[in-house]
C-alpha cells in the first residue's frame, strides 16, 4: 500500500532536480552559447561538460551524433580529439617521469632510434626543432602504418627547422616521436601505457584510439562542410601514425575530468604539476606559454588558465581550465567549426563561484 506514495515521491524529486537544472542560469547561460556556435558554424552535433570543484556540474550534448542515422549528440558521445589528444601523452610521459622511467632530460635516442639530439622535455615544449605536417606528407594518402616506430619515417630523416631549445615551432610529429619514445620507456605500447597511466586511474573510460578497423562505442560519425555550406561526410581520417599527437577520441565528459585531475597534486605529484604549468623558455630567455603540453595564459585581468584546442578532419575539441576557481570545460564537435578559448572561457567564467 506504500508503493504508489513513495513512487509519486520519486516522480516528484525527479521533477523537481529537472526544474532546478533547468534554472540554473549559468547551465542556461552555457546552453545559449553553445547553440550560439552551432548556428553560427552550421555544427552538426557538439557536446559540453563542465567540472567544479571536482564535480560534474554540466554535461549535456546538442545535435546530432549522427546526421543519416538521426542519433542524437549525448553527453556519451566521442569526438576526435586531434591534438588535445597531445595533452593525455604529455600525462603519460610525466607519470613514467616521476617514477624515473623516464628521463625527460635525457637524449629521445635513449629510448627510441632517432637521428637528432632532442629532449622529450623539448618536444612537450614544441622547443625540439622538429617540423609539424607538410603537403607532401604521405599521411594524407590515408596509409595504415602498423606501428608508431614505422610513423617517424615520415620525417625522421629531415632536417631540424632550428638548433633544439632556441625556437618555437609547433608540432605534432614531435609528440608522434615522443609516443615512441614512451613505448621504450614503458616497455609498453602506447595504448597499453595510456590504459595504465590516465585511463584507468582517472576512470576516463571512454579515451580510445580513433582506430576506423574497431568498433567503437559511441564513436559520432563526422563531417566537412562544403563552400556552400552543406554538410557532407568527412573524408577517411588513418591516424595509426599519430596517436600520440592527434588520434584519439573521447566524450566531452572525460576530457574535463582529465583536465581537472590537474587542478591539485593526487594525479600528479606537486613538483611534476608546477612543471607541468610553468611555460618553458628558449635559448634566449623568451617563454614559450608552454609548459609539459599545455598552453599558459591570462586574462586582462590576471586570471591564469590552461587550455588547448584541437582540429581535425570531421571534428573540433577544446579543453580549458581556471585552476585557482576549480572549472574545468571541455567543448568537442565532429565538425572542424571555429571556436576557441574566449569561446571556452566564457563558459567557465559562469560557473565562477
Amino acid at each position: 500500500m506504500y508503493k504508489r506514495p513513495f513512487v509519486a515521491l520519486l516522480a516528484f524529486l525527479a521533477c523537481s532536480l529537472s526544474l532546478v537544472a533547468q534554472a540554473n542560469p549559468a547551465i542556461e547561460g552555457g546552453r545559449a552559447d553553445v547553440r550560439a556556435i552551432m548556428e553560427a558554424q552550421k555544427a552538426p552535433g557538439m557536446s559540453v561538460a563542465v567540472l567544479v570543484d571536482g564535480k560534474v556540474v554540466w554535461s549535456e550534448g546538442f545535435g546530432l551524433a549522427d546526421v543519416e542515422q538521426n542519433v542524437a549528440a549525448s553527453a556519451a558521445t566521442r569526438y576526435r580529439l586531434g591534438s588535445v589528444s597531445k595533452l593525455f601523452t604529455a600525462a603519460v610521459a610525466a607519470r613514467l617521469a616521476e617514477r624515473g622511467a623516464l628521463d625527460l632530460d635525457a637524449p629521445v635516442s635513449k629510448y627510441a632510434a632517432f637521428p637528432h639530439e632532442v629532449t622529450s622535455r623539448q618536444i612537450l615544449g614544441h622547443l625540439s626543432g622538429i617540423r609539424h605536417y607538410g603537403n607532401a606528407d604521405p599521411i594524407f594518402a590515408g596509409k595504415t602504418y602498423a606501428s608508431l616506430r614505422e610513423g617517424l619515417s615520415i620525417f625522421a630523416k629531415d632536417p631540424l627547422l632550428a638548433p633544439p631549445g632556441t625556437a618555437y615551432t609547433y608540432t605534432s610529429y614531435g609528440f608522434n616521436l615522443l609516443g615512441v619514445v614512451i613505448e621504450g620507456a614503458s616497455r609498453r605500447t602506447f595504448a597499453e601505457a595510456l590504459a595504465d597511466e590516465v585511463i584507468l586511474p582517472l576512470g576516463v573510460k571512454t579515451i580510445a584510439l580513433d582506430d576506423p578497423s574497431t568498433i567503437v562505442p559511441n564513436r559520432a560519425a563526422f563531417y566537412d562542410k562544403r563552400a556552400d555550406g552543406t554538410i557532407r561526410n568527412a573524408a577517411p581520417n588513418d591516424s595509426s601514425y599519430k596517436w600520440p599527437s592527434g588520434g584519439l577520441v573521447a566524450s566531452a565528459e572525460d576530457v574535463a575530468r582529465f583536465a581537472d585531475a590537474h587542478v591539485k597534486p593526487g594525479y600528479l605529484y606537486e613538483v611534476m604539476l608546477t612543471q607541468m604549468f610553468t611555460p618553458q623558455k628558449m635559448a634566449d630567455g623568451k617563454p614559450t606559454n608552454v609548459g609539459l603540453g599545455w598552453r599558459v595564459n591570462q586574462t586582462e585581468d590576471g586570471t591564469r588558465y590552461w587550455h588547448h584546442g584541437g582540429t581535425i578532419t570531421g571534428g573540433r575539441a577544446f579543453v580549458l581550465v581556471l585552476p585557482e576557481q576549480r572549472v574545468s570545460v571541455a567543448l568537442l564537435a565532429n565538425l572542424l567549426v571555429r571556436y576557441d578559448e574566449k569561446d571556452l572561457l566564457a563558459i567557465a567564467r559562469r560557473f565562477v563561484r
